[in-house]
């Protein structure tokens, strides 16, 4: 299962917003230095789905603010 997020890093709160398009917005506290963000990216995104941290992986968009990531089992 793939999804399409918005990364909006250093933004001082840590959520997961659900936009009407069926696409994700995540806010992240962390700067995007040194793949901080991608870390912080996986931890939220994996507690707000409710599965394990190593399920989660980014397959496109590692140095961008638009990434898909895929959830595997």
């Amino acid at each position: 299962m793939t999804f399409h997020l918005r990364v909006v890093p250093k933004s001082g709160r840590s959520l997961v917003r659900k936009e009407p398009d069926g696409s994700f917005k995540v806010y992240l506290a962390k700067p995007a230095v040194d793949g901080q963000a991608n870390r912080e990216l996986i931890k939220l995104f994996s507690k707000y789905l409710g599965v394990r941290k190593y399920s989660v992986g980014i397959i496109k968009g590692k140095k961008g603010r638009d990434k898909i990531v895929r959830i595997t089992e």
